[in-house]
């Protein structure tokens, strides 16, 4: 899932961070890079509390929606992709009907990218699902 940093200075070495699409959840650096690799395990932390609660993930926004927040305004930008298929939840086992040649297709596609198909599967649904 990609997240959306605004990254804030007031003297262009030192960085606060913000993660508009996680409510509290900030982060800083003393460098550009430092900011943005502290900013994935403060995503990383929140995540995992949310998880703990039993919170849904929020959808992220694009950049475009929350350049209108004033409080963002004179922000730089980033983008972070975040693995968070570990906070998913416990896998469960379910029985689903395909056609054949459906089948077929999915196993051959999978084993060509090194997956299984239940990882393929679960792949095609986080994409289809955003």
């Amino acid at each position: 899932m990609k997240f959306v940093l605004a990254l804030h200075t007031d003297n262009g070495t030192s960085y606060g961070v913000t993660v508009p699409d996680l409510p509290g959840c900030f982060s800083h650096g003393d460098s550009l890079d430092e900011a943005i690799e502290s900013a994935k395990e403060a995503i990383d932390f929140h995540l995992e509390g949310m998880a703990e609660m039993g919170l849904e993930i929020p959808r992220p926004l694009l950049i475009q929606q929350h350049r209108m927040n004033a409080d963002f305004a004179d922000a730089v930008w980033f983008v972070v992709d975040v693995d968070v298929r570990r906070f998913e939840g416990k896998s469960e086992k379910i029985n689903i009907t395909l056609p054949k040649r459906l089948l077929v297709q999915i196993d051959t596609c999978a084993k060509a990218r090194g997956k299984t198909r239940s990882g393929f599967l679960a792949d095609a649904a986080r994409g289809a699902l955003g």
